[in-house]
């Protein structure tokens, strides 16, 4: 049966439309989820661009891709398993026979999200994977020159001079899709003028009024609570910690080129007002918006275009309680890490990030208290022999040697705890 005049009319603006090919890598967490339901708003109200979903990656979890992939019309080119042994014994690897997914590939390993992160067909990689495990993927497609809505903090943590130098040769764009350094991006866009001093806000995460004592006593499950924002465990934890404001003013040094002494932090418990710059005439511009990632996100797709977006708008028909205060340093000494690590550069920020993910990981597993993160990182900071222009090669062996640092800083070489 031959199309009727409106099904040409629709057809025809389809193929009208400018295809971009995005790259989600990391996409059964919280971002790359969330960047699913952007990617499929988008093709609902974009009317010059057609957005696929070209690859997708996760760690362990197929099933979960497998789900993305179907949920749109045309299926990704592939769907990579980061955790090889994982995808070696997945009985998804035949696809089950789902003839949908016939013409896609089903990769593995860390040079799998390398290929797909340089890939020509793909113009906007999404760079959601949590931790250094995004690093050489986030780089590659920096020195590939593609636009890249950059997640991954720690990236530019563990080798922001490197990837800075990449992206001014590659011409590559960087766009924030953390909520704070988006909401500082919106500010310097909407003033068209240079930042005096950067403001992040900090919720505070759920242990802003407890005591160092309390703190020393927390379980995972009370750190993982946290009361605005849902997010994965590692990042949920670093919020606890606050030492996810710390890698965010590393992230900010990088991202906006200002010293650390240009950047603040203030504590903001309703996560309402995203971040906040203030210009040279003293005036302060801030980024408000209820806590939903798939505004910032869908911005770090679209820039400079604005479209609607399905994150909830404020609601100017009740009251905001919006309150701002000084951050404790001495309940959250992490925080003093971040300032320390921004001014030093150098190899501070592979040491601080790798020291960090390691002590997460022992307290989830019971093995350290929650005070024993921040404390176990400034030891391993402060044992390390600082460079201040190291190669990537060496942020990389200061990566695998904090990590054991850290360990053998809580005797977990000779004992288990």
């Amino acid at each position: 049966m031959s199309n009727t005049p409106s099904d040409r009319n629709d057809n025809s603006r389809e193929s009208a439309k400018q295809s971009v090919n995005v790259a989600v890598l990391g996409a059964t967490g919280s971002i790359g989820t969330a960047t699913i339901d952007v990617l499929q708003n988008l093709n609902r109200v974009d009317a010059q661009q057609a957005w696929h979903l070209w690859a997708a990656s996760g760690h362990r979890n197929l099933d979960s891709l497998v789900e993305l992939a179907r949920q749109f019309p045309t299926p990704p080119q592939r769907l990579i398993m980061s955790d090889v042994e994982t995808a070696q014994s997945s009985p998804l690897l035949d696809q089950s026979g789902d003839e949908r997914l016939c013409q896609t590939s089903i990769q593995q390993g860390a040079e799998a999200l390398v290929a797909a992160a340089e890939a020509a067909e793909v113009d906007v990689v999404v760079a959601a994977i949590v931790g250094r495990a995004g690093l050489e993927s986030t780089l590659a497609a920096v020195r590939a020159g593609k636009r890249v809505a950059l997640a991954n903090k720690e990236t530019l943590v563990v080798a922001g001079p490197v990837v800075s130098q990449a992206a001014q040769q590659s011409g590559s764009h960087l766009l924030p899709v953390d909520s704070e350094h988006s909401a500082i991006f919106q500010c310097i866009q909407a003033a068209q003028s240079p930042p005096k001093k950067l403001i992040l806000t900090a919720s505070g995460g759920p242990f802003r009024t407890w005591t160092r004592e309390q703190m020393a006593a927390a379980t995972p499950d009370s750190a993982l609570a946290h009361p605005t924002w849902d997010m994965g465990p590692k990042i949920s934890i670093d919020s606890a910690t606050m030492m996810n404001k710390a890698l965010e003013i590393i992230e900010a040094r990088w991202l906006f080129g200002l010293p650390a002494e240009a950047i603040e932090v203030v504590v903001h418990p309703q996560s309402i007002i995203h971040s906040m710059v203030e210009f040279e005439d003293g005036s302060v511009i801030a980024q408000l918006s209820p806590p939903d990632m798939r505004l910032p996100i869908q911005y770090a797709l679209t820039y400079p275009r604005r479209l609607p977006c399905t994150s909830p708008p404020m609601d100017l028909t009740k009251s905001w309680d919006l309150t701002l205060e000084v951050p404790d340093m001495e309940r959250f000494p992490a925080l003093q890490l971040g300032f320390e690590v921004a001014r030093m550069g150098g190899t501070a920020g592979a040491v601080l990030n790798a020291a960090n993910e390691e002590a997460v990981g022992l307290f989830l597993a019971g093995k350290i208290r929650f005070t024993d993160i921040a404390d176990g990182c400034r030891d391993v900071l402060q044992a390390h022999d600082f460079e201040s222009n190291p190669p990537l090669n060496r942020l990389l062996e200061l990566d695998q040697w904090a990590r054991k640092q850290l360990q053998t800083r809580f005797g977990l070489e000779s004992k288990r705890r």
